[in-house]
């Protein structure tokens, strides 16, 4: 069960040159994980995944720093969104069902646009690529690490808690990275019969809230 996102206001439409470079972006992003998947991310160059758009090299680090950053810019972005919808929700609602609601809400969303299996594609990819990569098993622990801080911040700041004295921020923002993955493993295993991703991520955070002590 889900609750309605708050009001705000109405995003204007990308004008035609945004929409020209965020369809660069996109096929960058295609193309990478297309040769990843049938190369391997050591062997895949960045002048592989240009000329795959017919770009140069240059027009590819005007979107993406590195190799490393094509490949975990995706769930970098995800993540982020979560959080900025995670802030936005009303202050009334607990962490918990705050970080519910964001999540849910926005793979959702992800879902009527007819994304979400495209990124869960990306992510079962990157899955396997950090499995095979030292190097970006590594880049993605740094990333992981950063993004858990800035979760637990958001959440002592929802919380009124200080991270450096109180433990409860950064035992929910390692609760709440654990309920997106298990969704994410349930939803792509075909665990419970989960209809979507954004149903298999509610129910992982309906199992939270309730608590394990009835069990």
């Amino acid at each position: 069960m889900t609750a309605p996102a708050p009001e705000t206001e109405p995003t204007p439409p990308p004008g035609r040159r945004e929409r020209k470079k965020q369809a660069t972006r996109e096929a960058l992003l295609d193309a990478a994980f297309r040769l990843f998947a049938s190369k391997g991310y050591e062997a895949t160059t960045v002048e592989e995944i240009a000329e795959a758009v017919d770009v140069s090299t240059r027009t590819f680090f005007r979107y993406f720093a590195s190799k490393e950053d094509v490949a975990l810019t995706s769930q970098e972005e995800q993540f982020y969104a979560v959080l900025d919808a995670f802030r936005r929700r009303p202050p009334e609602e607990s962490a918990l069902t705050a970080m519910r609601h964001a999540g849910t809400l926005l793979i959702e969303a992800l879902e009527v646009d007819g994304l979400a299996d495209e990124r869960m594609s990306r992510f079962d990819c990157l899955m396997r690529l950090t499995e095979e990569s030292p190097a970006l098993r590594a880049g993605s622990m740094e990333r992981t690490r950063r993004k858990n801080d800035e979760m637990t911040r958001a959440i002592a700041e929802r919380m009124g808690a200080d991270p450096e004295r109180d433990l409860r921020p950064r035992m929910f923002a390692a609760m709440a990275s654990t309920a997106f993955m298990v969704a994410a493993d349930a939803y792509r295993m075909g665990v419970c019969g989960f209809g979507s991703f954004s149903e298999a991520v509610d129910a992982a955070f309906e199992v939270l809230e309730k608590g394990f002590a009835e069990y």
